[in-house]
């Protein structure tokens, strides 16, 4: 696919451009309201082939769950190995900017066979929890409190504590949105033992030295806006003496492990860096 659509879907997904103004642009640039119809589903994720794992896959166990946050209570999806010897980690999975959808409970599945206790938060729980229509739930990320949402996530450490047969240790991987809250999470939490960043921006450089875990970062290399933040965050980190590891992944796009976007998913960077992640939480968590 071109990348000037590529690039103008990323500006209306993650700006303030309403879907009538994105329409509008599409159809300019694809040369008619036919070619941008068609281009259209390309585009956007497509949920109905988010399920790499059932989600009744006799191999895990899951469940809707809540705990309680600082914007009142979260709903989450959890799910844990069904057959389990001795206490595991837990890891926080953390939803893009269309909420907790189909494709990351399915990423959570995947935590969960790799032998963690995923828990996915939903950060609209205190609007009544992710809708169905994605474009909803987008609009509806500008009437969270920040600070509050950050404090929704950060709860989800205790809970994951306390959960029988968790050993204690936390980590957290997010993506695009997710992506920056698991920085935040990093940032904001002691106890984020190992927090891992899919395409997110960065943190201040002021609040770099809180960060007390180990991190691991995945880029995306045509991911201009992002990567835009990287020179100061790695000063930041170096100078802080963060333990970290950064994977720029060449010639992909923003959004590159979502495997329900057609036009951006790369399947080799998407388990390359999936891979990488497994192994960093074995490290971390497990100290395997």
């Amino acid at each position: 696919m071109d990348q000037k659509y590529i690039d103008l879907y990323d500006e209306y997904t993650h700006g303030t451009m309403g879907r009538r103004k994105f329409l509008e642009r599409l159809a300019g640039i694809a040369g008619g309201t036919a070619i941008a119809a068609a281009v259209l589903p390309i585009l956007e994720n497509n949920y109905a082939s988010a399920q790499t794992i059932k989600g009744d896959d006799d191999r895990l166990k899951t469940s809707r769950v809540e705990y309680p946050g600082a914007s009142g209570k979260v709903k989450a999806y959890m799910a844990r190995p069904a057959k389990q010897e001795g206490k595991i980690p837990g890891v926080i999975v953390i939803h893009e900017n269309r909420g907790l959808n189909a494709h990351i409970e399915d990423v959570a599945r995947r935590a969960a066979l790799a032998g963690f206790i995923a828990v996915a938060p939903d950060a609209l729980s205190p609007l009544g929890g992710t809708p169905d229509d994605q474009d909803k739930a987008r609009g509806m990320f500008g009437n969270l409190d920040g600070d509050k949402t950050v404090g929704d996530f950060v709860a989800a450490i205790p809970y994951l504590k306390s959960l029988e047969g968790s050993n204690g240790s936390i980590g957290c991987v997010g993506f695009c949105w997710g992506g920056r809250m698991a920085n935040l999470l990093a940032v904001n939490s002691p106890d984020m033992k190992a927090a891992v960043a899919f395409y997110g921006s960065q943190p201040k450089a002021e609040d770099v030295p809180k960060i007390k875990g180990a991190l691991m970062l995945h880029y995306a290399g045509l991911d201009e806006r992002i990567d835009a933040g990287i020179p100061d965050y790695e000063k930041a980190l170096k100078a802080a003496k963060v333990n970290y590891q950064l994977f720029m992944y060449e010639g992909v796009n923003h959004a590159f492990h979502n495997d329900t976007s057609e036009s951006r998913y790369n399947e080799a960077a998407a388990k390359l860096a999936w891979s990488r992640t497994i192994e960093f939480f074995n490290k971390q968590l497990k100290g395997k």
